[in-house]
């Protein structure tokens, strides 16, 4: 066959890819035969942020000269070219920063155990919605069902739980979960997960006891460039054991002989990762494609839902020291009296007044007296839990505690002090009650901000060298 005029009689970038086929559905040596001369110029003068490895093309090379090994690349080359089917996928490789429309065609005769296909790309710098859409009914009604769940989801992450469950199962796979990358924290943590009854693989709780961030940052050397990983057979591991031999070994030792591996991206951010284990093999295209779409709505829901976090902890949080501040005590206190928090039980109310910031703050400046208010923080910390100890005012701290008794109001009050003397200049005044209930708990308040005041009385009297209050 004259290829040569197969790809000429083509307008968009076109070549033809030859693969070797080799015993026991394995293949050899992917070459690019020839090129169309828009194919060509891909290689030979690239538009912007399009470049390959060489800008030189070379009839018949292995395509490696052009790209980095792609177990995607591979797989729609043979499946079209050995099996002669037509194959579609609109992808963004992780190596360009374009949306790739690629359709492979078979070709024929076979020459020996040499078959062949034509390769079609056209490059969108933007992506699709159009191409995103064009895929299966079965597949749109699935992304549009997981698109309404989380559009309409009061609880995220349990919703998220069943939507995993039914990817899981249309993925009629073992096992499949979502993982949350933090680069900036460098933590990793399952979002999500769902897994066969009988399935030997590692379940949240024992993921989540190893170092989860270590092994995903090597996940996106591992995927090499690609969309993502597709690992479907014997030889698709091997390639897996070349790039990451820890990771292989890891999934060895589970049983994982295939696996497919998607990052989840919003804006070219990396925001974590999907994965699916041990399909039946013939399902992998189907597989692909079910979340190359998924991801990509995930990935907006994701966003969304990270960036709603970053919005409460910004509303919550006192930004110095990191403590919940005084508009979330309000709330913590309203939900206190109207029952929602804790309701019929007591709450320990300590109140905790820095000695000596102003003194802090003329010696050193601002930034001493900032040291000084962190450290209170962390002797708080030291003492109440997160969700107990709140950031007030400007050197003024409290702390709610649902089922206290008078004896834990004391005990935590003498642990405070202990705590403070830990940390350089931080000395409280201190005063404590118990409010019966809820509806008690501002009185409490009251009460435990007058006994503070008596403290802090008693201290500069003790110590008025200190009080420079004024």
């Amino acid at each position: 066959m004259d290829f040569q005029s197969v790809v000429d009689g083509i307008d968009a970038m076109t070549c033809v890819v030859s693969v070797e086929k080799l015993d026991n559905d394995r293949y050899g040596d992917i070459r690019i035969v020839t090129g169309n001369r828009a194919y060509i110029d891909s290689i030979e003068k690239p538009a912007p942020g399009t470049q390959m490895l060489t800008t030189e093309f070379v009839p018949n090379s292995i395509y490696t000269r052009y790209f980095t090994k792609d177990l995607n690349f591979e797989d729609y080359c043979y499946r079209s070219a050995v099996h002669k089917k037509c194959l579609h996928s609109y992808a963004h490789p992780d190596r360009m920063d374009v949306w790739f429309n690629m359709t492979f065609l078979p070709l024929g005769p076979d020459d020996g155990n040499i078959c062949y296909c034509t390769y079609t790309m056209e490059i969108n710098f933007e992506p699709s919605t159009e191409r995103l859409s064009n895929v299966s009914g079965e597949l749109a009604s699935a992304v549009l069902e997981t698109s309404l769940k989380l559009s309409g989801s009061r609880d995220f992450r349990a919703t998220m739980d069943d939507v995993i469950k039914d990817i899981r199962e249309l993925c009629e796979s073992e096992y499949c979960c979502v993982f949350l990358l933090d680069e900036e924290a460098q933590t990793c943590e399952v979002l999500c997960e769902d897994i066969v009854e009988w399935s030997e693989m590692p379940k949240r709780a024992n993921i989540e006891e190893v170092n989860l961030y270590e092994h995903a940052k090597t996940w996106e050397d591992t995927i090499a460039g690609s969309n993502c990983l597709v690992v479907k057979s014997e030889q698709d591991m091997e390639v897996v054991k070349e790039r990451n031999p820890v990771w292989q070994e890891s999934l060895a030792r589970f049983g994982v002989e295939t696996i497919v591996l998607f990052p989840i991206k919003f804006q070219n951010e990396l925001l974590g990762y999907m994965w699916a284990t041990n399909f039946a093999p013939e399902n992998a295209g189907r597989i692909k494609e079910t979340l190359e779409l998924t991801t990509y709505v995930l990935g907006l829901e994701i966003s969304s839902h990270l960036l709603m976090d970053k919005l409460r902890v910004l509303s919550s949080r006192d930004m110095l020291t990191g403590l919940l501040n005084r508009n979330e005590m309000n709330n913590r206190v309203d939900s206190l009296q109207g029952g929602e928090f804790g309701g019929g039980k007591t709450i320990g109310v300590v109140f905790a007044d820095l000695n000596g910031l102003k003194r802090v703050n003329d010696a050193g400046g601002h930034d001493a007296g900032d040291e000084l208010l962190k450290n209170a923080a962390r002797a708080m910390l030291d003492v109440f839990n997160d969700e107990e100890a709140f950031r007030v005012g400007g050197d003024e701290f409290l702390a709610l505690m649902v089922g206290a008794t008078e004896q834990d109001v004391e005990r935590k009050i003498e642990a405070l002090r202990e705590a403070s003397k830990k940390y350089e200049d931080v000395v409280f005044a201190i005063g404590g009650c118990l409010a019966k209930d809820g509806e008690d708990v501002r009185r409490a308040m009251r009460l435990s901000d007058e006994l503070m005041y008596d403290d802090k009385k008693a201290y500069y009297e003790a110590h008025p060298s200190r009080d420079r209050r004024l």
